[in-house]
């Protein structure tokens, strides 16, 4: 019985086989475009992971397909299509290209076009594209992503400021940011933040000014790179355009979604500081007197002022749109930990974004605004204290035999002025940062004509932030022992914009014309108001900024001013057979920033591009290929106001020691230069836009020199003289050139696993020629017995901030250090300006997974050490202050009375790799929930580690030790260390 039943089911199974070999067929076919075939298409049995790429010359062939199957070809740059097998064993399949692609729209200065219209050196970043993780400002979302485009953290403290430099360094005094641009509407780009504690004590780094910006709520950001496409700005495109555009209702969609995420953040890098047996392992080697140094305690210092920073993140928008128009409603929420103790940030942000269209769409109205309120605490950290009340500095010098409390929990004596317990500088003292500020705009566009259409806009930009800082009495520091000290600084900007402009658009039979005119008006008004105050019955410094008029003495300060620019701008974009496009632009600026003589600039600007890939006698291969070239003149006018005209104030005094008032007396701040005017920069770019078989391989190719003439900067005059400084115009030239390179591939395209690569290099060079000034001293070095000491130079030849320092050759027999040529500084030939940046992505999808690496890197400079310069050597050590194990380690080689110098033995390479964000997600399959359209889990790294032989806390440096106002890079000085974040979020859309 069980012998028939066996013979049945084998009889059955051989029944099924048989049909089913007899169900499946070998496909075979060619792929093309309407210009042959295509190699590297995809093509796949619908629903299985059966399939196939076509070959080069677009053949493919794919057994075992069921007569009733469907396949699917898929390829970058054309339309995914589907083919029914119905039996056929072969299948030939025409796609088409993508029309979105070909379209694809990029934002330029008053508008947009098409991405293959472009002739200037454009570069865009989509919402998808950006970097993930504890993203504090729009900044932070593309660094890396563009080549030429360098973003640096000023400091890894909560809401702290990012430089980003365009195609290099090209100002001595005016600010070498670029503009940004929100929405249409230009930002002053000042810090919003108000005020600073004292000199002696630290005070925080600078806030960013785009810190009121919920990152969320950003679609996209375009970088304007070269002349031709920054000359519409004017005066203001010298350092490149960034424009940041926010996201909007999308007709007929309706809209709702909500984000949340959880991080810890960690500090990603100690410094090997003595502990207790190896400092009095030091320290007996040195003679000291173990019976005073040794205080009986063991404290990690920076173990104590570090912490676990935790944060949570929320974001919800609702929007919808209809036939004549829509919005979009969006409110975020952060509160981050910093890494150090008493550090943080809180943001609260809401915007409004209104499109709606009257009378058939002759009429569209914009409503844009954005409410943000950031509340900032800092801690005690700068880069120029000396080592007094920096915190950062405590930690690293303050003996690890001190106990950070007594028995009674209040800070440790030390006893000295000079050698700070790192507990009193966090419990004696409070900073704290509220910045409101309010961004508005509003539109009209009348279509007279379908062709041609007027805008005008009205925006303000309004910010209020106040600042107060406080150290109690109780703090053993130099004018705040036994009196205290608090001061409050109020700071609002108001920037009022209106802009009018025509735009003509027409499509001939073989041409289209884009036309733009228009006039522009801002206003700059700032305002600035100082309450300091001493000797205050209060020792809480919270209670001390809470009840400042419990103070016996105070002081006061205010000012206000009010920049004008008024414009007017053109442009013309035409293009000829879709393949010869011309651009040609003109603005004309006049401001209030400079002398009357010539307050009025001209910036023109001219490009050229040519669409090969659409010639005939270019292979098919090439999906897209054009050249651009362009060259135009921009201008810089970022420097303080009111410059040019000779002005006296009364400064604002001081409080001694004793709790005493000292008036300020009279001084002279600006002499009078009726022939004051901008800064202007020459570029010309050479650029080539390519793209091959759809392009699955695609990228940029530029190379540029940019030029910058007529430098501000503030000339002291030789002595005797009336006048002892004046800002003027040198006649030196900036130069920076040099190449870009970014490449897109994508490497595996497949129903279930996709795998994209991005990568972008750019090469600069920078130097400082035709300069017959005096050289300028910038850099400076702080440190005990280091005062008036400084590393960099500007001079003819060199680049800007070249390193000017001793020679160090080693020590001699007696432990004193000796220098090449002797005790004279000299050019090192190094520069702090990387002369290479790159950016890596890796992005792969595998079914509902998908993972994100992240690499970002710099090479071909130098960093200065001026941590270990002012803080580690043997004479410290023999202060009974701590160093590293690498100090203790000069005992017996160096003499603890070598003096301090400022010399190439603190000279390091500054070269990184850094792994900058790590992203692993998963879409959750939910088809039996309607009502929700997508939900992805993340789990998000950020600077996971960093390759690089610096010996200093971290090689991205961006610290300005400036001298008289001038600014530098490169010099590294207990700035606030970057964190490693690990996050956990959520993305819900409905």
């Amino acid at each position: 019985m069980k012998s028939m039943i066996l013979k049945k089911l084998m009889f059955l199974l051989v029944f099924i086989s048989g049909n089913m070999m007899f169900a499946q067929i070998t496909v075979t076919g060619v792929t093309s475009d309407a210009n042959g075939p295509i190699p590297g298409v995809n093509v796949i049995v619908k629903g299985s992971a059966n399939g196939a790429v076509s070959d080069f010359d677009g053949n493919y062939t794919i057994n075992n397909v069921p007569e009733d199957a469907v396949l699917i070809f898929s390829y970058i740059g054309f339309e995914t299509q589907e083919a029914a097998v119905n039996g056929q064993t072969v299948i030939n399949v025409i796609l088409k290209e993508d029309a979105a692609r070909l379209d694809e729209v990029i934002v330029v200065g008053y508008g947009s076009i098409r991405s293959k219209d472009a002739t200037g050196a454009v570069a865009t970043v989509k919402f998808e594209d950006f970097n993930q993780g504890i993203i504090n400002s729009p900044e932070q979302l593309i660094q890396g992503k563009t080549a030429g485009v360098q973003i640096t953290q000023t400091s890894g403290e909560p809401g702290a400021g990012v430089n980003l430099r365009i195609r290099g360094t090209s100002s001595v005094r005016a600010n070498n940011n670029p503009l940004y641009v929100v929405d249409g509407f230009p930002l002053n780009g000042a810090d919003t933040s108000a005020g600073a504690s004292g000199s002696d004590i630290g005070a925080s780094a600078a806030t960013n000014p785009l810190s009121f910006l919920n990152p969320n709520d950003i679609a996209s950001i375009d970088i304007l790179k070269d002349a031709s496409a920054t000359a519409i700005y004017g005066s203001r495109g010298a350092n490149g355009v960034v424009l940041i555009t926010t996201k909007r209702a999308k007709q007929g969609v309706q809209l709702l979604e909500f984000n949340t995420s959880v991080s810890s953040s960690s500090v990603s890098n100690t410094l090997d500081i003595l502990d207790r047996d190896q400092f009095l392992d030091a320290q007996s080697q040195l003679g000291a007197d173990l019976s005073v140094l040794d205080l009986g305690g063991n404290t990690d210092w920076q173990d104590f002022i570090f912490r676990n920073g935790f944060s949570s993140e929320y974001h919800a928008a609702f929007g919808g749109g209809g036939e004549n128009g829509g919005y979009r409603f969006s409110v975020g929420y952060i509160n981050q930990e910093g890494i150090v103790e008493k550090t943080g940030l809180e943001r609260l942000t809401a915007r409004f974004n209104g499109k709606y269209n009257f009378f058939d769409d002759k009429l569209k109205m914009n409503v844009q605004l954005n409410v943000s309120n950031v509340d900032i605490d800092k801690a005690p950290i700068t880069d120029d204290a000396n080592a007094r009340g920096d915190l950062i500095s405590a930690a690293y010098y303050s003996n690890p035999t001190l106990s950070p409390f007594d028995e009674n929990g209040v800070p440790t004596s030390t006893g000295s002025v000079e050698q700070l317990n790192p507990a009193a500088i966090l419990g004696f003292s409070r900073i704290n940062t509220k910045t409101l500020r309010t961004l508005s705009n509003f539109s009209l566009e009348y279509f007279f004509i379908p062709e041609l259409s007027f805008k005008t806009a009205i925006g303000v930009d309004r910010s209020i932030s106040k600042t107060g800082s406080a150290f109690s009495s109780e703090f053993e520091l130099t004018n705040t022992q036994g009196i205290g000290r608090a001061r409050v600084d109020d700071l609002s900007l108001t920037s009022v914009l209106w802009e009018n402009y025509f735009t003509y658009q027409k499509d001939f039979e073989n041409s289209s014309l884009n036309a733009l005119l228009g006039y522009s008006y801002q206003q700059f008004s700032t305002n600035v108001e100082a309450l300091f105050a001493a000797n205050f019955r209060e020792t809480d410094p919270g209670l001390m900024l809470n009840n400042i008029g419990s103070a016996e003495v105070f002081g006061a300060n205010s000012g206000n001013f009010t920049d004008e620019l008024q414009s007017f701008y053109g442009r013309i974009n035409y293009s000829l057979y879709d393949k010869y496009l011309f651009t040609g632009t003109l603005r004309a600026d006049g401001s209030t920033r400079f002398g009357p003589n010539e307050k009025y600039g001209y910036f023109p600007s001219f490009a050229f591009a040519w669409r090969l890939s659409e010639e005939d006698f270019i292979p098919d291969a090439f999906s897209d290929l054009k050249l651009r070239l362009g060259y135009g003149i921009t201008g810089n006018q970022e420097i303080p106001s009111n410059l040019y005209v000779e002005r006296v104030r009364f400064d604002e005094g001081s409080i001694d020691n004793d709790g005493n008032f000292i008036p300020g007396g009279q001084s002279t701040v600006a002499f009078r230069n009726p022939d004051l005017k901008w800064e202007e920069s020459t570029q010309l770019n050479f650029g080539l836009d390519f793209g091959f078989f759809g392009n699955r391989l695609s990228g940029s190719l530029d190379v540029f020199r940019k030029e910058t003439t007529d430098l501000l900067t503030q000339i002291t005059s030789a002595q005797p003289a009336v006048n002892p400084f004046v800002w003027k115009n040198i006649d030196a030239t900036i130069i920076n050139q040099g190449v870009e390179l970014s490449l897109n591939y994508r490497v595996i395209s497949s129903e279930n696993f996709n795998w994209d690569t991005s990568f972008n290099v750019a090469f600069l060079e920078n130097e400082v020629t035709d300069f017959n000034e005096a050289p300028i001293n910038t850099g400076q070095i702080d440190g005990p017995g280091l005062t008036g000491a400084f590393a960099q130079q500007i001079a003819d030849g060199q680049p800007l901030y070249a390193f000017f320092l001793r020679e160090f050759i080693g020590f001699d027999e007696n432990g004193i250090a000796e220098y090449e040529g002797g005790d004279v500084q000299k050019f090192t030939g190094d520069s702090p300006l990387p002369k290479y940046n790159l950016g890596f992505s890796s992005n792969m999808t595998y079914k509902n997974f998908d993972l994100n690496l992240f690499f970002t890197g710099q090479f071909g400079h130098k960093i200065y050490n001026n941590t270990e310069n002012a803080l580690f050597s043997v004479a410290n050590l023999s202060q009974g202050r701590n160093g590293t194990t690498d100090t203790a380690a000069l005992i017996g080689t160096e003499d603890p009375f070598n003096a301090a110098d400022v010399s190439t033995r603190y000279l390091e390479s500054g070269d990184f790799l850094r792994l900058q964000t790590a992203t692993l997600g998963y879409t959750l399959n939910l088809d039996r929930y309607k009502w929700i359209n997508k939900a992805r889990l993340f789990v998000n790294a950020q600077n996971l580690f960093v390759i690089t032989s610096y010996s200093g806390q971290d090689p991205e440096v961006s610290i300005n030790k400036q001298i008289n106002g001038v600014p530098s890079i490169g010099i590294d000085y207990t700035a606030f260390p970057k964190a490693r974040t690990f996050t956990l979020g959520l993305n819900v859309t409905f």
